[in-house]
């Protein structure tokens, strides 16, 4: 138990509430993009990509989902997401700690560019910019890399 939440091991039963968190996130992240138009896709990512090739970490509290993480086999943090509510509770540091202890050897990310908040969290965190690409939606993503 860290301040209040814990960690565990993602379940199957865990898919609804991990597509609910993530747009609840995201949207509030960026209200100008429509999220929910994007659930069909989103859910088939996470059952077919997320879920079958990396550990994914829940954060609850009191029996609801409030954060998490998934890390693949290569050291790649796909997805940080952590209630709004609970931000700046040391929620996301506990889940990257965790992404850390997973992938000891290094974790890399990719990060809008414009997601200032999420950068300098990374940044604090010892993670340091590495290179800028476009993503698929034409959006410019930092790419962030944390070595021992």
């Amino acid at each position: 138990m860290t301040q209040g939440f814990r960690l565990r091991r993602y379940q199957a039963v865990d898919e609804d509430a991990s597509i609910a968190l993530w747009l609840k996130t995201w949207q509030l992240a960026y209200p100008s993009i429509d999220f929910a138009k994007r659930l069909d896709w989103w859910r088939a990512r996470w059952r077919n990509e997320l879920v079958p090739n990396a550990s994914i970490v829940v954060a609850e509290q009191a029996d609801e989902m409030t954060g998490f993480v998934t890390i693949d086999g290569g050291g790649y943090l796909d997805q940080l997401v952590v209630a709004p509510e609970q931000w700046g509770s040391g929620l996301a540091a506990a889940l990257v700690d965790e992404a850390k202890r997973l992938s000891p050897t290094g974790v890399t990310l990719k990060v809008n560019a414009d997601n200032f908040r999420a950068i300098k969290f990374y940044q604090r965190n010892g993670f340091v910019t590495t290179g800028e690409e476009l993503n698929a939606s034409g959006r410019a993503v930092l790419n962030l890399a944390w070595t021992p």
